[in-house]
């Protein structure tokens, strides 16, 4: 007698159980599947074909030959996976063979598919990547209820792939679900999924769509233990500089010619050592040559000194390098215009500029009328390859001095940061809501990079220089550092030439009378088929009708004018 009390279905029966199990833990029961189909397979062609043997053997054979010499190709990218999946190809299809010429049955064939059964399952079974899939594989499947749970209902899992730190997968969202949603449910995402803290990770998929998004969630911390340094990554300013390794073991590599970067974070983050790989990097280029400022007496760049062309150490030394990087730069703008060149190509004959500053914010306090220069080199050193490259902990308004300066850093390192609002300060505006969570940084070396090349939220950490690193590679490269280009050095030595007055005698010209010489000497030097109107407004820093107003002015003087391709006299000045 049953009695049924309850609106419940009836329970599944045995046969619906056990099929259900059986794929369940279809993974851990391969190896005996295998067995089985062997056995069954070896009586059928034994009472079939048994003259088929030889083709079996051949067979077997090849298969496991393209296994060992081809198997990456199917997913077998370790040696030892490819080798594990030829022994088995060759093991079974050996047997197989035997067992079709003589009989499954026949002494010894029975011992030996339950005994090389054994020994080839082992492997199988503690495979660490086959035993991920598995469990990613269950993850996925309870997915639905996971997002029911987490408040993301109606998301769904596209695919997922495991790889050498955790695995990975990209989900479709539901109807009016963004990004930012998710974003905002990561600690709920990790508890539902039994993961450690701070081992989930969200960005957007590469298509851009906004109803999608990236799940990578870590097994382990891939940058738990310092990284050594392998070396320089780069041999000329032109090649993307490697900082460190991301989590999924790809290089940050970014771009630095006619770029400016801003390295921020707190003390003891790691920005230190951030700098010393990016001078681990530049000292090997011969197309560089390095300025740096360090107003804590030397203490961080001191090491570097044999690979930097010039090193101020006190708040006089920094204004005279950084009034000398504008002389370059703008004779730098001067040689280009009178030969008709935009851009300033390095090379170890012509190498770039790279002046580092560590710790910028000494530099605003102690030598704030230096500001304009650096804001200088902010705004027109792109093009004559001046880079400026600056460290700080904090890069607020006051610190970094005028605006356009940050405003002008297209590479934005952020190693860890006390307060949330501080990603924004050292990322941009938006970043901190957008992902990019440099205040959950819990190492140092560990960073965040933005720039044109990486615009999702990837961690990464620097790698580790230590003191004999730093020591054996800068004794390494000073004998192969480029000398400043005779351009910028004939510049240079004009202006230690000209006089100083007295402060009593001495006066400030205009921005007017700097455009104004500027202009003159620009069109005194210009070449046969003129100068374009671009080269002109870099150089004078003029608007546009300004400029405008005052090649009329000059015209109506009675001064000729070349500008573009024509050539412009008193008379012609109507036009």
């Amino acid at each position: 007698m049953v009695i049924i009390d309850r609106d419940d279905q009836f329970p599944d029966m045995a046969a619906v159980l056990v099929a259900r199990a059986l794929w369940r833990y279809r993974s851990e029961l391969g190896p005996l599947h295998l067995v089985a189909a062997l056995a069954l397979g070896g009586a059928v062609l034994h009472v079939a074909h048994p003259e088929w043997w030889p083709w079996l053997l051949s067979v077997s054979a090849v298969t496991a030959w393209a296994l060992a010499m081809f198997g990456e190709r199917l997913g077998l990218s370790p040696r030892i996976e490819r080798l594990y999946a030829a022994a088995v190809a060759l093991g079974a299809g050996g047997w197989l063979t035997a067992a079709t010429a003589l009989g499954p049955t026949v002494p010894p064939l029975p011992l030996v598919l339950a005994g090389g059964g054994i020994v080839l399952a082992a492997p199988w079974w503690v495979h660490r990547r086959r035993r991920a899939r598995v469990r990613v594989d269950r993850q996925i499947a309870a997915w639905p209820d996971i997002a029911r749970d987490v408040g993301l209902a109606g998301s769904r899992a596209q695919s997922a792939v495991v790889d050498v730190w955790g695995w990975r997968a990209r989900f479709a969202l539901a109807r009016g679900q963004t990004i930012q949603d998710v974003i905002a449910k990561v600690p709920a995402i990790e508890s539902a999924l039994g993961t450690f803290r701070g081992a989930v990770r969200v960005a957007p998929t590469r298509d851009g769509k906004a109803n999608r998004f990236e799940l990578r969630v870590l097994d382990r911390d891939p940058h738990a233990d310092a990284i050594p340094w392998p070396g320089p990554s780069v041999s000329s300013i032109t090649e993307p500089i490697d900082l460190g390794p991301f989590e999924d073991a790809t290089g940050a590599r970014v771009l630095l010619l006619r770029r400016h970067g801003l390295f921020g974070g707190v003390a003891g983050s790691g920005k230190s050592g951030g700098i010393n790989v990016l001078m681990g990097n530049l000292s090997a280029c011969r197309d560089v040559v390095i300025w740096a400022i360090d107003l804590k007496r030397g203490m961080e760049l001191q090491p570097w000194a044999s690979c930097i062309d010039r090193l101020a150490t006190t708040p006089e030394q920094a204004r005279a390098m950084l009034r000398n990087a504008v002389t370059v730069l703008e004779a730098r703008a001067e040689w280009l215009a009178t030969n008709g060149r935009r851009v300033w190509d390095p090379t170890p004959e012509h190498p770039a500029l790279v002046i580092v500053v560590d710790e910028y914010a000494e530099l605003a306090d102690d030598a704030p009328d230096a500001a304009s220069d650096t804001d200088s080199i902010a705004r027109r050193g792109r093009a004559v390859a001046v880079t400026l490259i600056a460290a700080t902990q904090r890069p607020t308004q006051k610190a970094m001095g005028k605006g356009a300066v940050r405003s002008q850093m297209d590479v934005r390192v952020s190693f860890r940061v006390r307060e949330r609002k501080d990603v924004d300060l050292i990322l941009g505006q938006g970043m901190l809501s957008a992902g990019w969570h440099g205040h959950t940084l819990d190492a140092p070396g560990k960073f965040l990079l933005s720039a044109p090349e990486h615009d999702t939220p990837r961690r990464g950490r620097a790698y580790l220089l230590t003191d004999a690193t730093v020591a054996d590679t800068a004794e390494r490269h000073a004998s192969t550092r480029p000398a400043l280009d005779e351009v910028s050095s004939r510049a240079l030595d004009e202006a230690h030439m000209t006089p100083v007055l007295e402060p009593s005698a001495l006066v400030t010209p205009t921005h007017e009378d700097r455009a104004e010489t500027a202009l003159r000497k620009a069109l005194d030097g210009a070449p046969e088929e003129g100068l374009p109107i671009a080269h002109l407004l870099m150089l004078t820093e003029l608007s546009r009708p300004t400029l405008y107003r005052r090649l009329a002015e000059l015209v109506k003087a009675g001064h000729a004018v070349q500008v573009g391709r024509g050539r412009y006299k008193a008379s012609d000045h109507t036009g």
